[in-house]
């Protein structure tokens, strides 16, 4: 059952909008801001508030890939896989990125801090590699750098 908080924000959210359909993004990142991901329960009581079917919640949910449908981390982190990083050293700051958690690509590690995702672009291919955790873009990457980063997110 959604917060009456997270309720009150998605009616807000509805007053910005001619269709209430064209909230939908907007209040599942509310619900996802709120708890960190969609439950199957969230997609329904949103469904319910912008008076649309669940399955057209659960579709614009599973289409952006930054909504997350299942659990994750405390922190997410996004390797960018463009070509630009493909060019300066996507793989090997990937298996670094890998090892170093113990995860693999779309897990989380065993003590739930981070979960580990691909990224079709970041926008920052001047500054390639590129990797975002949470909201904070991290650049020119290496893997000392990487390291160093991960310490700041505890």
């Amino acid at each position: 059952m959604l917060r009456d908080e997270e309720i009150r924000e998605i009616q807000v959210c509805l007053s910005h909008y001619e269709r209430r359909r064209a909230a939908l993004p907007e209040a599942l990142m509310i619900v996802q801001r709120s708890r960190g991901w969609v439950s199957t329960e969230a997609v329904h009581d949103i469904a319910g508030i912008i008076n649309v079917t669940a399955e057209e919640v659960d579709r614009i949910a599973t289409f952006y890939s930054l909504i997350f449908r299942r659990p994750v981390g405390r922190h997410v982190i996004l390797i960018c896989d463009s070509v630009s990083c493909w060019i300066m050293g996507y793989q090997p700051l990937r298996e670094h990125l890998k090892t170093r958690l113990g995860i693999d690509l779309g897990q989380t590690t065993t003590d739930g801090r981070f979960t580990l995702l691909p990224s079709a672009c970041l926008g920052d291919c001047d500054h390639a590699p590129a990797m975002m955790i949470d909201e904070d873009l991290h650049h020119d990457l290496t893997a000392d750098t990487v390291d160093e980063i991960l310490e700041r997110y505890a």
